[in-house]
């Protein structure tokens, strides 16, 4: 028996062995026994329930544990609460210490606080090293201490900071074997993209190898090319490192000027991963007090045509109809739809959330809340109150000949293209020609929008000012 230390290392975002700061620290102080607890009260949650992201995190964890076994050590999977797992894995490896990568939801800090305490109990030491950001939160405090709210400092702040050095694969990984539960607990079935380190490096490369990085400023908002990156749901699982992202791209030489559009959007996820950490209240509620007492309608059939797709605003629904085929939404859609929802619907910000995050492969709880939050005028410099998206503009200007519209609302394949943003303004006998009869086939906007958002308008001035505040 081995007389080294022993540390568990605990994965949860982080799913990959390269420059992995928790294990390579495992690693360099003795024995490892890496460890991924199935915990209840993360997949039974509502929010977690994607059975499209649980299929991507299921092949993670087998590429994870592929890449482990190379390295000597399998993956450990154990079933239950981290609370009762942790002590009894620890207890089992004969280990002193446990190490995880840090996480920001409210969850994960009452999560890791009560295993804290739990090991504690046995001796047993556990610290969180590194997390799912580029930049820590420690580094960027802010004049106040208390970080940015407002992401133009931050950035620059943010973007000051060198990228880290890659820190190396460990060798080799030894230490005791335990049993493990298997990974029945999560649903069988191809992933709806290929996962794991190798699959998103792959992607990273034939982002940067096609041009498209150099490209993302001109075309990350024409819908019907899809020039983005697909790294979301990597970043999101942690096969992938934002520093990994960051050296890929030429960040540790400075940005190209070509590539700050791309650089920025990684910096925006650090942004709100740093606010829901020192914001926690975010994950429940309107960032701005002001906000938190708007009425928002309840209105259930709305609500279900918006999930569906089927509100009669095109490119709202061809994003809602995008996310339910492949778990993912372009990111022009996804503020279309969420401006809809919130300004044109007045349903509450949050109820779209939980839609986002049960259909996103990608769905994390910064990102999405802030995006929603952004969208919403509630959060951290977030768009004003007053800015409603119009989305039939939107759809003109960023799906001008509506291949977008047409590839996932095939209604409208064969509309016009004057009317495929505004198809119930179609004449009768080119509804006939189009094989689209408006109220059949393809519904009318179930509100007007231009009413709609007068009266958003209007319902967040008034819970402004009965917070007093003009």
């Amino acid at each position: 028996m081995s007389d080294r230390p022993v540390t568990v290392m605990w994965f949860r975002r982080d799913l990959r062995v390269d420059d992995h700061p928790a294990l390579a620290a495992a690693a360099a102080r003795g024995d490892v026994v890496a460890l991924w607890v199935a915990d209840p009260d993360i997949l039974g949650a509502p929010h977690h329930r994607s059975p499209v992201r649980l299929r991507f995190l299921r092949a993670c964890l087998e590429a994870l544990d592929a890449q482990l076994t190379a390295l000597g050590m399998p993956l450990v999977v154990r079933n239950g609460s981290p609370t009762d797992v942790l002590p009894v894995v620890a207890a089992q490896a004969g280990a002193d210490r446990v190490y995880a990568t840090g996480d920001v939801t409210p969850y994960s800090a009452r999560r890791d606080e009560a295993v804290s305490a739990a090991l504690g109990r046995d001796g047993v030491a556990f610290a969180c090293i590194g997390g799912p950001w580029r930049v820590g939160p420690d580094a960027l405090a802010g004049s106040s201490g208390n970080g940015y709210l407002v992401f133009t400092p931050f950035f620059r702040a943010w973007d000051a900071i060198p990228v880290d050095a890659r820190i190396a694969t460990p060798d080799v990984l030894a230490g005791p074997r335990l049993p493990s539960d298997g990974l029945d607990v999560l649903p069988v079935g191809a992933p709806a993209v290929p996962a794991g380190p190798t699959a998103a490096r792959a992607r990273l490369e034939d982002f940067i190898q096609s041009g498209a990085v150099d490209r993302y400023g001109d075309l990350r908002d024409d819908m019907a090319s899809d020039a983005t990156s697909h790294l979301s749901a990597d970043l999101r699982m942690g096969v992938l490192s934002p520093a990994q992202v960051g050296r890929a791209i030429g960040a540790g030489d400075g940005v190209l000027a070509t590539r700050q559009a791309f650089w920025r959007q990684l910096a925006w996820r650090d942004f709100y991963a740093h606010h829901m950490q020192r914001h926690p209240v975010v994950a429940r509620a309107a960032m701005n007090e002001k906000f938190r007492g708007i009425r928002w309608d309840d209105a259930p059939a709305a609500l279900d045509a918006w999930r569906k797709g089927c509100t009669g605003f095109p490119l709202a629904d061809a994003g809602m109809r995008q996310m339910a085929a492949t778990g993912w939404m372009h990111n022009r859609a996804r503020m279309v739809c969420a401006s809809v929802l919130v300004k044109d619907l007045l349903l509450d910000w949050r109820r779209g959330e939980a839609v986002f995050m049960r259909g996103l492969v990608d769905g994390d709880p910064a990102n999405n809340n802030g995006g929603w939050q952004w969208t919403a005028g509630t959060g951290t410099d977030a768009a004003p109150y007053f800015r409603v998206f119009n989305p039939f503009l939107q759809a003109k200007r960023f799906d001008p000949t509506g291949a977008y519209v047409r590839r996932w609302v095939p209604e409208l394949a064969d509309v016009p293209d004057r009317y495929i943003h505004e198809p119930w303004t179609m004449p009768e006998e080119v509804q006939v020609e189009a094989g689209c009869r408006i109220g059949t086939d393809y519904p009318e906007p179930i509100v007007d929008h231009a009413t709609r958002r007068v009266e958003a308008i209007e319902r967040y001035k008034s819970a402004a000012e009965r917070m007093g505040v003009a």
